[in-house]
Order: structure tokens, then sequence, then C-alpha cells
């Protein structure tokens, strides 16, 4: 058989170089190109047109969960692979509501991950059992009669602290979330990139976060970004 042919979305080079070794040494998977975020794979995938995407999520200008809900518009049939190191379900939830059709944890050694590939362009799903531990535990928690669903952990201080940002810092945070950059956020905003640059240092101070990605969390957390949104 052909091996399969795979489009690796990461924005660390030195783990696209890792990966790419440990699937082209098992004979049965190409890496046949290589994007650094989700508005890259997008470009690749149709010059390329691969049988499946290997994607991170957390990654700049377009993260994974976009990359992927846009990519189900426009390739229904092609398969995305997540592989993350976050199990959690303010990662897992989002990905697979946009569509992707696996979830292996980086943690995860060769062999899953090249069975994880096959296995997703034979049309079928596949998660790492922690994320599959994931997935059940929040769906207990929507079926229990013994009252709504759990909370995540955290929500109830990520609401308090959410009070007591500004309309204006609560807009930009939203804008992160969807992975717009500082340029998008300003234009859609019609204020300064500058002025963006200073509400987003303001929130991770104000919030003690230090990246995107937990901006991000944060705002799914606290309820900014309803997971139907994303």
């Amino acid at each position: 058989m052909s091996p399969i042919r795979v489009l690796l979305v990461d924005d660390h080079a030195i783990l696209r170089e890792g990966i790419r070794y440990l699937l082209s040494a098992s004979g049965e998977v190409e890496v046949i190109g290589e994007a650094q975020d989700g508005v890259e794979a997008l470009e690749m995938v149709e010059k390329l047109r691969p049988d499946a995407v290997l994607m991170d999520i957390a990654m700049p200008r377009m993260n994974g969960i976009e990359a992927t809900k846009e990519l189900k518009k426009r390739h229904p049939d092609l398969p995305v692979l997540i592989l993350s190191m976050y199990d959690s379900e303010e990662y897992v939830l989002p990905i697979l509501r946009a569509g992707a059709a696996g979830y292996v944890l980086k943690r995860a050694a060769a062999q899953e991950l090249v069975s994880a590939l096959k296995a997703v362009t034979s049309g079928q799903v596949i998660l790492h059992p922690d994320v599959a531990r994931t997935v059940m535990d929040n769906l207990q928690a929507q079926e229990s009669p013994q009252g709504p669903p759990v909370a995540p952990r955290g929500a109830s201080e990520a609401q308090a602290q959410l009070a007591q940002l500004t309309e204006r810092e609560r807009e930009v945070l939203t804008l992160i979330a969807h992975g717009l950059t500082n340029q998008q956020i300003a234009e859609r905003l019609f204020i300064s990139i500058k002025t963006v640059q200073a509400h987003r240092a303001n929130l991770m101070e104000k919030l003690d976060l230090h990246d995107a990605v937990e901006l991000t969390k944060f705002a799914i957390k606290s309820g900014l970004l309803p997971l139907d949104e994303i």
C-alpha cells in the first residue's frame, strides 16, 4: 500500500522535524508538507491535497480549533488528527466539535501515532485513552440526574476575574480567543496596534497569564467564549 500522505501543522520547527523523522521511519506515512499555523495549513491543503492533516492546537495567527473548523467546511472528507499536549475539556471538546477525527497526546509512542493516522484515514474516530476519559466525564456530567453539568474546575474564580475586566478588555480577550492577531483586532475595533498590545499586556497582568493559549483557556472557562462559538 502507498504511504499515507500527511500535512504536519505545528509552530515548533524542532518538534516538526522530530515528528517527520518518526513518521517517515515507519514506512507507512509520508510527510508531504509542513505548516507553522492554521493559515499556512489552509493554503497548503489546497496545494498538496494530503490524505490527512496532523494538527497542533496552540498556534499563532490561527489556532488548531479554527483551522480544523475551516478545513472541514472546505474539505468535509479530509480527516484531521489532533496531536496536542493538552487533555483538558477546554481543548478536547471544542476541537472535537470543530470536526477533528481523532485526538492523540504528544506523549504517545510513535507507533500509536502511525496507528491513529491509519485509523482516521480509514474513516474511524480515534481518541487517546485520557482524552476519551475527558469526553466520557463530560457526557456523564451532562446526563447526571442530580443536577446540571459540573462547571470546569476554577470556573467560579474565572468568572469573578472576568468581572474585574473593562468592557474593552473583554472585547480584546474575546478576539484573542478567536485566534485573531493584534493587527486584525486593531482593525476590528478601530484602534491602534499599540493600544491592542497594551490591552493584551493588561489582561495578562490582571489575570496572571502568560500567552494567548492561556488567555483562550481563561475565556472558555469564564464563559466569555461559549463552546458553541469556537
